[in-house]
């Protein structure tokens, strides 16, 4: 059994219909076998696994390891994963914690192999919590192959508000989000910043982000996304911007559009 998610519009009708429907299509995603025999066999071999060296060399668990952090595409890279993996969270200088990419410190993080005794797989509870990440990010990278704007969009919603929750000094916290690509996209996105924004000292970087999130949304801190208007505010106008972006807004679609939305809608809720 085989489902990819419907996503007839791009912009934000195309994030509204998603919303609308994702309960539903999350569902019907879960039901593939693939990943039913997928997270079974997780499920079955994970607490069995002691080191990062285990892990990376059983493809299966690995695929679905990476896959709970949206790396899935390294899963040809079982060396540097693996250095990732042994690397202690908790050490500033580690491996982990210098990659410009945050997940890779989520992931060593979760495994624990380099950071205490006794891994993190040993947990009774380890496998859901996994799991839960595993689905949830299919179901994002499913929406990306349809429109890559959307499943930032996706990880914006979810991420931001678990940022804003950590007891971390506001500057940290953007640091999180430029050491995120997907955040760093989004942002740079909604406040229509050049791709050499990138290159700037980060503290310079921190400071810009700050002023421009001031100057749209009324305040400089990441905590503000915790509120739900702020989050949809700041999601309207990354998708716009980022459909204008994209060359696919057209003032002559428009009518076309909203008629496309109402088939696709009836269309869906058939299939449902």
């Amino acid at each position: 059994m085989t489902y990819s998610v419907t996503l007839p519009l791009s912009g934000y009708a195309g994030w509204n219909f998603l919303k609308r429907t994702q309960e539903k299509q999350q569902a019907l995603l879960s039901q593939n076998t693939v990943q039913q025999r997928d997270e079974a066999y997780f499920r079955e071999k994970i607490g069995s696994i002691d080191t990062a060296e285990e892990l990376v060399a059983d493809r299966r668990l690995l695929g679905v390891a990476l896959g709970a952090f949206g790396l899935e595409s390294d899963i040809n890279n079982k060396f540097f994963i693996r250095k990732v993996l042994e690397s202690s969270a908790l050490e500033p200088k580690s491996l982990a914690n210098k990659l410009s990419d945050k997940r890779y410190k989520e992931m060593a993080e979760a495994f624990g192999f380099g950071t205490f005794a006794t891994p993190n797989t040993k947990l009774s509870t380890f496998a859901d919590d996994m799991l839960s990440k595993y689905r949830q990010q299919t179901f994002e990278t499913s929406v990306g192959e349809a429109n890559g704007s959307l499943r930032i969009a996706l990880y914006a919603e979810r991420s931001l508000p678990e940022l804003a929750a950590k007891n971390q000094s506001q500057a940290t916290k953007w640091y999180t989000v430029i050491g995120s690509e997907p955040l760093r996209t989004m942002f740079q996105t909604v406040f229509n910043l050049p791709t050499a924004f990138g290159t700037l000292d980060v503290d310079q970087q921190v400071v810009t982000l700050q002023k421009k999130a001031k100057a749209m949304f009324g305040s400089a801190s990441v905590d503000q996304f915790s509120d739900p208007a702020a989050m949809q505010k700041l999601l309207r106008n990354y998708i716009v911007r980022a459909e204008i972006a994209n060359g696919s807004t057209s003032s002559t679609s428009k009518g076309a559009s909203a008629l496309q939305i109402l088939q696709s809608a009836q269309s869906l809720s058939i299939r449902l």
